[in-house]
């Protein structure tokens, strides 16, 4: 094709896509979106018999490193170098008591099991996201580096890949993918390690999806992309299929992942067009199917709806859906993110905390009242913790040697608290874990062992984790 041609038809694509309602879509493109109509995929009833009984799990991270001793971990007891400007409440659990800003979360403390003896040796943002998304010691501890396809895969990508789907992270049918996240990728100085499929490949990548409605974070977010795959009334199936030809020469379209690999945009342009002619993945996106009533308990922000799109998601048989929780680039900690070096009371109960409670305990309500919480994990990461002691901007500094994450349902019992820390939050002093712990948790609890061998891309066979599981269930 002539070159003036071509570029011509790349315009046509973008422009179409745009009335399509795919924006962008990161990781690259639209990735491997392939998956099954079923509500759990093939190969999930193979599991090893004494595992936990999780089908699916929602992953809430806190990106910027949440204060544990704001939220999870308060010590009222401690001085006022230390103790927080919030009080404790009481929960639904006897004898836990969690911050006064998470009081929807409270309630259901029954469900929720506190880990507060999480530690690590990463005091920079992208070297501990890497740990606790990866759940492997970073190359650098406080520095940054390129993400690439040396690094480890993401939560979701191993888990795809340990489905032992022949090879291929997807399903027979041309449909859902096996991972998803929401509703941008992170960035500090750079795009975030950890976030894709590293040395597991682009087709290990997953999809970025940004829902259609609820208030934005403040501050910067990569652009990946929002996808409504309603048809406008002006476009319909019949002349999408005659679109084909010219996806073959768009040549890329967004972000193509951490490897800048121009094949990965390439190789998933096909499978972009076949997520849009499904039926049952537009459906599957389609926050107007739920009522305003469900709208209105998650809430009307990006937290809430992203949240609400990652229940849909493993509902409809996506296994693992990953949704971070804040702006997504932290911009020198400016933003609404948990990176708060300064005013970090205020930023916390009035911007921060009230759309993570809020999407926290709606998910909850929601999984349990779709009798879905038995077999959906919920998992609550983050980087690392604050510091305990306030600094002169009222605000807590990077702090990895203690912070607090949390775990629900998916065969974790509720209400109990594993480990503690000392009298100011600053050490673990009962059983501290790591962030490999806690991924060997969440594959006991999604029935893989986390000894299962995968392969780098030097062919080197490798443990998916090298944690040990925590006593939750």
């Amino acid at each position: 094709m002539p070159a003036h041609h071509q570029t011509r038809a790349e315009a046509i694509v973008r422009r179409d896509f745009l009335r399509l309602g795919a924006v962008g879509v990161t990781l690259p493109s639209f990735l491997s979106m392939r998956g099954q109509s079923s509500g759990a995929p093939e190969g999930w009833g193979r599991r090893p018999p004494g595992f936990g009984r999780a089908k699916r799990c929602i992953v809430l991270f806190a990106w910027g490193g949440i204060s544990h001793v704001d939220t999870w971990d308060l010590k009222p007891e401690a001085g006022r170098e230390v103790r927080s400007l919030f009080k404790p409440i009481k929960t639904s659990a006897p004898g836990i008591e969690i911050g006064e800003h998470m009081p929807k979360l409270a309630k259901l403390m029954h469900e929720v099991a506190i880990v507060r003896s999480v530690t690590h040796e990463a005091p920079s943002h992208r070297s501990a996201a890497y740990w606790n998304l990866t759940g492997h010691r970073p190359e650098k501890l406080n520095a940054n580096w390129p993400a690439s396809r040396k690094d480890w895969p993401s939560l979701g990508s191993m888990v795809a890949k340990a489905l032992d789907l022949g090879g291929d992270p997807r399903t027979a049918n041309g449909a859902l993918p096996l991972l998803a996240a929401m509703p941008y990728t992170m960035a500090d100085g750079g795009r975030a390690n950890g976030q894709d499929g590293g040395f597991l490949g682009h087709a290990f990548d997953p999809p970025v999806f940004r829902p259609q409605r609820g208030r934005l974070y403040e501050g910067k977010s990569p652009s990946s992309g929002r996808i409504d795959l309603g048809w406008p009334a002006e476009v319909g199936p019949g002349r999408a299929h005659g679109r084909r030809d010219l996806l073959e020469a768009l040549q890329t379209v967004g972000d193509i992942g951490a490897a800048g690999d121009a094949a990965a945009a390439a190789a998933h342009q096909q499978n972009a067009l076949d997520l849009l002619l499904s039926d049952g993945v537009r459906e599957a996106f389609d926050l107007e199917r739920e009522p305003a009533s469900l709208h209105d308990l998650y809430g009307d922000h990006i937290c809430g709806q992203s949240t609400l799109l990652a229940r849909r998601l493993v509902e409809a048989g996506v296994p693992v859906a990953t949704v971070y929780c804040a702006a997504g680039d932290l911009n020198g900690s400016v933003g609404d993110h948990f990176d708060t070096h300064a005013n970090n009371f205020n930023r916390l109960k009035d911007r921060m905390l009230p759309p993570l409670d809020q999407a926290s305990a709606a998910l909850l309500t929601d999984l349990k009242q779709r009798g879905m919480l038995d077999d959906t994990l919920v998992v609550w990461l983050t980087e690392f913790g604050r510091t305990p002691k306030i600094n002169g901007g009222a605000g807590r500094d990077h702090f990895p040697n203690c912070y607090s994450v949390a775990f629900a349902g998916g065969g974790i019992r509720g209400g109990q608290v594993y480990g503690a820390s000392d009298a100011t939050g600053y050490a673990p002093a009962e059983s501290p874990c790591g962030p490999a712990d806690l991924h060997a948790t969440i594959f006991h609890a999604l029935g893989i062992d986390p000894s299962t061998t995968i392969h780098d891309g030097a062919g080197r066979p490798l443990a998916l984790c090298e944690g040990e599981p925590l006593p939750l269930g």
